[in-house]
């Protein structure tokens, strides 16, 4: 079961940086990845798998859930010491169309729903 009250459990480095290390170690650095390929591993992909209509995709009719991020600077940077440290690097992100990081910063909006 999920533990409702997250915000004040134990957190590990990767809930904070999986994807920024993806696209920072393994894309921009080792070169494993294309950044299509790993834009696709992160959105289209595990939105069809687990039946996400209208997610994981930027199209007409969908929800706007979307992340601008710096190829060239977007890192984890949480580690076990400082788990929730977010990333370097994702300048804004979008929930259903609201600015909810704006600068880096969180703006304190919410719009989105636990799916």
């Amino acid at each position: 079961a999920l533990n409702a009250n997250w915000k004040h459990a134990a957190a590990h480095p990767r809930s904070f940086g999986t994807f920024p290390r993806v696209l920072g170690k393994y894309v921009r650095e080792k070169r494993v990845l294309s950044m299509p390929a790993a834009i696709r591993k992160m959105t289209a992909l595990p939105a069809d798998i687990v039946g996400l209509e209208k997610r994981g995709r930027i199209q007409l009719n969908h929800y706007a859930d979307i992340t601008i991020f710096d190829p060239g600077r977007i890192r984890d940077r949480a580690t076990y010491d400082n788990p929730r440290r977010y990333p370097q690097g994702i300048e804004y992100v979008l929930v259903n169309g609201q600015v909810v990081i704006d600068r880096g910063e969180h703006t304190g909006a919410r719009p989105g729903t636990i799916v």
